[in-house]
């Protein structure tokens, strides 16, 4: 099956989300990226033991950072899905996009740039 998601999402496998470290998270708006999301496996039906459950905790502590910041904590986001769900993974995709969009690029590459042209 092809999904049709958009072009600007940029997909990292990971063997379970409870691998996502809150400094990947982190890490990634320090680099440029204007959102980040995290898909994992269905509350409670985590092959790893509650995994997404720490990839929960994690994207709600990257989210606390982000607002501390002043970047936003509503750019980092959870979403849960079965392997099954593959058009359920486009939408959010999707979503997540359209979201970001609304927000505006990152604050961080302003300032980046603002630096780099002093």
């Amino acid at each position: 099956m092809r999904l049709d998601y958009p072009t600007n999402v940029k997909i990292i496998r990971v063997p379970c989300t409870g691998k996502v470290d809150l400094l990947h998270l982190l890490h990634a708006f320090e680099k440029g990226a204007d959102g980040v999301y995290v898909v994992g496996c269905m509350e409670g039906e985590c092959h790893y033991n509650g995994g997404n459950f720490r990839a929960k905790k994690r994207v709600a502590q990257a989210a606390a950072i982000l607002d501390a910041v002043g970047v936003g904590g509503e750019r980092v986001r959870m979403y849960n899905l079965s392997s099954s769900e593959g058009p359920k993974f486009a939408a959010y995709a999707k979503e997540m996009t359209d979201h970001i969009r609304e927000l505006g690029p990152n604050p961080i590459k302003a300032k980046i740039k603002n630096q780099q042209a002093a």
